[in-house]
């Protein structure tokens, strides 16, 4: 079992979500961020002021899938969350030793 966490613009997360939905991914757990890569921030102009927007706005996807499912989700979050601009973030994949469903009891497959 892995674990993918995708970091994504905001605007992107209905896109993504329809996309994993589609390939059978269900279940996941979304966080607003901040955060900034190799774009660094950006200026903004208010009130005739200007400042710099060091940390901006993101949305953290997190889902657990089996092993073989990973590579055709990371297709499905690569293809919804792409404009082709700076900023359209990245895909973490880590391994996943134990899952436990609360309600239940289940471990491991029978808990995604």
């Amino acid at each position: 079992m892995k674990k993918i966490e995708a970091v994504i613009k905001p605007f992107k997360l209905d896109e993504v979500r329809e996309a994993l939905s589609e390939i059978g991914i269900s279940g996941l757990t979304v966080t607003e961020v901040k955060g900034f890569g190799r774009q660094k921030g950006h200026t903004e102009l208010y009130r005739g002021a200007e400042y710099v927007v060091d940390f901006l706005p993101k949305i953290k996807i997190e889902i657990v899938v089996k092993t073989e499912s990973v590579e055709p989700a990371i297709e499905a979050i690569i293809k919804a969350a792409r404009t082709g601009k700076i900023g359209d973030g990245k895909i973490f994949v880590m391994p996943v030793e134990q899952i436990v469903r609360i309600r239940t009891g289940e471990t491991d497959e029978a808990a995604i």
